[in-house]
């Protein structure tokens, strides 16, 4: 079986061809490449980094940061060949329907196009997430052999759940490494050639800045090649995707695909503050399932409260998913808190217990949340970036009017109560962690004034020239990206057929 090919060991200066060129071996990138398995057309997957982490590598991802404190630029990305799913936590669920939708309230929103598109790819990206059977929101399916869910009151917030990848035949129940799990899958694709250790420099245009004409490759430590493909895709993230297209202004001055000062904009990732608020059980009995990933109907699986989509359209909130976190101890007021209203609602609440709560929360559309380029370069020359970060007090109100609703509805079913731990902003970011989900930067939309990608994927004004991953995103719902960018790809791998038909 051939096995990957080295850029170290290709002469310099040598110039390749290819149809299509995908830039990234992560989860976009390797899912694109099996996508388009038997095409009558070459593929040419380029991989920065080798089969294993490499620090020289990983340090190309170093930038600098304004704002509201964040992850450095260089600990939430892997750099090496199945990308971040070599340490991810395997999250997984669909987007919802108004993810997409455009919202009047929330200025931005809005996706070129429904839900629907992209249903089709969803059972297929399951398959590659190595999730289970592909259901969701069906209240029953998970929980009837573990135990029932926790009884709330009508309203705005139901019980949903999370699946978990697992990496096929792994009896530790690790997520799927994109990279290890179809490494084998890629070398028999007689299609396709993965080239690893060669790191993109440039996106060459053609004089007319039309079409992309090629792609400058360097090699750690010296050497340089050309790849010339009719076609090409970055797949490297939100970050290295902005930072190639904006480094490349040898032609167009302002970078590629940002005549409107679009690349780099909205950047975006999930919240996920922890101790947002104490949930109080009356009868202090929790199924596991709420804790903890549990096993059933072939799907790993963990419970999680979420706003309805009516909720969240009569009252103008974005998307959240409640976890249960763990055990804790009430205090004195807490204790005579519980007794007062378990009193008053003529219940028995001496085996109350109480558990903290974390979530992962939708961000509102920032144009301001962005990334630019800096004056300092790594080592292979290119200028470094910077991330301006920012969170509104609104995405925290949001939330917060989410939690009330949940409140509201465990004391209707007299099954417990909710109290809120963070009010003003500074409690806020004292307890905030973050999900390393990078979306934004290279939007999706339909005018060029307002994104850099139009419904295909496309740099608008560059014919060639495609992007894959959340970084495409124009608005970011609350589930994880992963399952969802890679149905997204799988779209767009048709569209890519479509143009060598």
């Amino acid at each position: 079986m051939p096995a990957f090919l080295d850029a170290r060991s290709v002469p310099a200066d040598t110039v390749l061809e290819t149809d299509l060129a995908i830039v990234g071996g992560g989860p976009a990138g390797i899912s694109l490449a099996l996508a388009l398995a038997g095409a009558p057309f070459k593929v040419t997957l380029l991989e920065s980094g080798g089969l294993t982490f490499d620090d020289k590598t990983q340090a190309l991802y170093a930038g600098t940061q304004t704002g509201v404190p964040y992850l450095a630029l260089n600990g939430s990305r892997l750099r090496y060949f199945g990308g971040s799913s070599n340490h991810w936590g395997g999250w997984t669920r669909p987007l919802d329907e108004s993810d997409f939708q455009k919202r009047d309230w929330l200025p931005y929103s809005g996706w070129p196009f429904a839900r629907k598109e992209i249903e089709a790819y969803f059972p297929r990206a399951q398959e590659l997430v190595e999730a289970g059977p592909f259901l969701y929101d069906e209240t029953m399916v998970f929980s009837d052999e573990l135990g029932r869910t926790i009884p709330l009151g009508d309203g705005g917030v139901y019980t949903s759940y999370f699946q978990f990848s697992k990496w096929k035949d792994n009896v530790d129940d690790l997520p799927t490494h994109f990279g290890q799990r179809y490494a084998e899958d890629l070398k028999r694709t007689p299609n396709l050639n993965v080239m690893l250790h060669a790191n993109i420099t440039g996106l060459r245009l053609a004089p007319n800045a039309k079409t992309l004409d090629h792609l400058d490759i360097a090699v750690l430590g010296g050497g340089s090649l050309k790849l010339k493909a009719k076609h090409a895709v970055l797949a490297c993230g939100a970050i290295e995707n902005a930072r190639l297209l904006l480094a490349s202004n040898d032609v167009m001055k302002t970078g590629v695909g940002n005549q409107n000062d679009m690349v780099g904009r909205f950047f975006a990732d999930h919240p996920i503050p922890r101790d947002t608020a104490t949930m109080v059980l009356f009868d202090g009995a929790i199924p596991s399932f709420y804790l903890a990933a549990q096993t059933a109907h072939g799907a790993i699986f963990r419970k999680t409260f979420s706003p309805t989509e009516e909720f969240k359209r009569k009252n103008m909130v974005l998307g959240s998913l409640t976890t249960v976190e763990n055990s804790v101890s009430l205090d004195a007021t807490g204790r005579a808190m519980v007794a007062a209203t378990a009193d008053a609602l003529g219940i028995d609440g001496r085996n109350a217990k109480a558990f903290s709560l974390g979530c992962g929360m939708e961000m509102a559309p920032d144009p301001d949340r962005r990334l630019t380029l800096t004056t300092e370069k790594d080592a292979l020359g290119l200028p470094r970036l910077k991330l301006h970060m920012t969170i509104a007090d609104s995405d925290f109100a949001h939330y917060r009017d989410t939690m009330k609703e949940l409140g509201r509805q465990l004391l209707l079913a007299k099954s417990g109560l909710i109290r809120l731990n963070q009010a003003s902003r500074k409690e806020w970011l004292s307890v905030m962690d973050w999900g390393s989900h990078h979306l934004g930067t290279t939007r999706m939309h339909a005018d060029p004034k307002n994104g850099v990608v139009d419904a295909n994927q496309q740099v608008h004004g560059v014919a060639n020239l495609f992007v894959a991953g959340s970084s495409v995103f124009p608005t970011y719902g609350s589930s994880n990206p992963t399952m969802n960018l890679i149905a997204l790809t799988l779209r767009l791998g048709d569209h890519i057929k479509s143009l060598f038909a």
